[in-house]
């Protein structure tokens, strides 16, 4: 008899433990890995040996809602049947959680009906072929490659050069005061414009404005200059 091969991601681990043992006394469904956190999940994906014909996922992981993105992550790794696992019925993350490629979710409290919607997600739908699931894989790499040209335009228009050249400095690990005496201004000067920068970019800290930028490939090295002590 073909068991439908199940993944679960959840980082609680009694109910993680729970709910394997309730799935696996079903007689058609095994239980073959699971994940306690974001982390553990994505190291799982990216492994081609490691099959799941069906994907429970927590929605909120370590209180982030990093299921959202994995729910994409197990579809193009897998081809598999996301289901989301989630609380209470948050609409605004089941419904992005569908935009990932999720199929249905399930409130946890009534786990008792997951094995039917196990099946029913099982049968709906064939097992993506691999062309098919290529395909898709490179619509999503379309689209995140259009993404980040927005974010880099965004980015483009909100600083001005020289915001970028104390920025790519932050990053290379100069303080504000070396930025001064580099560009012949006070530290004020300086800290105004690390200021503006944090408002247009949202910001908590210039480490944080750096990375960013450089997450985007703005900076002309696009990688950090390593000073001695």
């Amino acid at each position: 008899m073909d068991f439908i091969r199940i993944c679960i991601v959840e980082d609680d681990p009694d109910w993680l433990r729970g709910l394997t043992d309730y799935l696996n006394r079903q007689p058609d469904m095994k239980v073959v890995t699971t994940g306690g956190s974001a982390a553990a999940a994505r190291a799982l994906f990216e492994q081609p040996n490691v099959l799941a014909d069906v994907v429970l996922m927590d929605i909120m992981l370590q209180e982030e809602p990093a299921g959202i993105s994995l729910a994409e992550q197990a579809l193009l790794a897998w081809g598999a049947k996301v289901i989301m696992l989630t609380s209470m019925a948050e609409k605004e993350f089941i419904f992005r959680s569908f935009q990932a490629g999720a199929i249905d979710y399930q409130i946890k409290a009534q786990f008792e009906e997951l094995p039917a919607i196990i099946r029913a997600a099982h049968a709906k739908q064939s097992a993506i072929a691999p062309a098919v699931a290529e395909q898709i894989r490179e619509e999503f790499r379309r689209l995140k490659k259009l993404e980040h040209s927005f974010k880099v335009k965004e980015v483009r228009d909100l600083i001005t050069p020289t915001e970028l050249q104390v920025l790519e400095l932050i990053d290379r690990g100069h303080t504000q005061t070396e930025i001064a005496d580099r560009f012949f201004i006070s530290l004020r000067t300086v800290k105004i414009h690390v200021g503006h920068i944090l408002k247009k970019l949202g910001s908590k800290s210039s480490k944080e404005a750096a990375q960013k930028v450089r997450d985007l490939g703005l900076f002309e090295g696009n990688a950090p200059e390593k000073r001695e002590e």
